[in-house]
């Protein structure tokens, strides 16, 4: 055989990659795939209707039902539960099992469970315990019951606080990690009678917007963006309340927290935005170059990586 298998392990799919270990009373039913290098450790059950990436690893204790779908580099920690079936019943099967797909690169970790019908993207994290009852976006880390986005992976956040120390002499723009993501200090004029803050596009702001919106009354556990776009250039401002903005241009990551109405991100076009910790009272305007068009939007994190690969301007026709 081309891959390992222990003497008492039961591995009756002839479909198991060169180089797999397959440890003792792990039983692999006749029409799963599982790919190279892969480590299937004790006590592991996979169905037939799995696929399993190249060098995954699956810890001790895990079952992998109907409809799992492990793409490459995946580590699912001891005792990670998989659920096929939302509503169970003796006797009684569902004409189609849930869905659960684990994107590249995730890791899941012990005790963690996954309901059926949900994506784990590229590189995200899953915490201990964790129960995930929706999709986790790519490079997100989440925990809890239900499982809630606590950060992302790779991405340092950086406070206006921070960034103050940065910044060249006389300017108040400071570049990022992010191709062509910059951190905006806009001036602020306090006075016993009110405060205000004021910047002026194409000088403070690089673009002449067509398009303003507003986000405001988001539930404190939701994740708004988690898309890029193709010729849209965007400037985000909290004015009021405390939002996170993530930006990912594909190799680089960042995280700004937005927590004043005199600092604000500029996202050009093809960087990938996500906002999440929004406080109770948090108020979130952006400013758009173009007028709305959907065609404009990338809301694939995988579409976008192939696209900023490809290293040619992305047509919306």
């Amino acid at each position: 055989m081309p891959f390992h298998a222990h003497t008492q392990a039961l591995c009756e799919s002839s479909q198991i990659g060169d180089g797999t270990r397959v440890w003792a009373f792990a039983h692999i039913l006749p029409k799963a795939r599982i790919g190279t290098d892969c480590n299937i450790c004790d006590h592991v059950f996979i169905e037939n209707d799995v696929m399993v990436g190249d060098r995954v690893t699956v810890k001790c204790g895990v079952q992998l039902w109907d409809g799992v779908t492990l793409e490459d580099d995946v580590f699912i920690g001891p005792n990670v539960t998989f659920a096929n079936d939302l509503f169970p019943r003796s006797k009684k099967y569902p004409e189609v099992f849930g869905k659960t797909l684990v994107q590249s690169g995730a890791s899941i970790g012990a005790n963690a469970t996954i309901l059926p019908g949900t994506t784990i993207g590229r590189n995200a994290m899953v915490g201990a315990g964790a129960v995930v009852t929706r999709s986790v976006p790519p490079h997100a880390i989440v925990v809890g019951n239900p499982a809630r986005i606590t950060g992302y992976v790779d991405a340092t956040e950086r406070t206006a606080a921070s960034i103050e120390s940065e910044r060249a002499s006389g300017s108040g723009v400071t570049r990022s990690s992010v191709e062509g993501v910059t951190f905006h200090h806009l001036r602020a004029v306090p006075d016993m009678r009110g405060s205000l803050s004021v910047g002026e596009f194409e000088r403070e702001i690089p673009f002449r917007p067509l398009r303003y919106f507003l986000v405001y009354d988001v539930p404190t556990v939701e994740t708004r963006g988690e898309h890029a776009h193709r010729k849209c250039h965007q400037f985000l401002i909290a004015v009021k309340g405390k939002v996170s903005v993530v930006a990912d241009d594909g190799k680089q990551r960042e995280e700004f927290k937005l927590d004043r109405p005199s600092v604000g991100v500029y996202l050009p076009p093809m960087v990938w935005g996500t906002q999440y910790r929004y406080s109770s009272d948090a108020v979130l305007l952006v400013f758009a170059s173009d007028y709305y068009d959907g065609a404009d939007y990338i809301r694939d994190h995988g579409e976008f990586l192939q696209l900023k690969r490809a290293g040619q301007p992305p047509s919306i026709s």
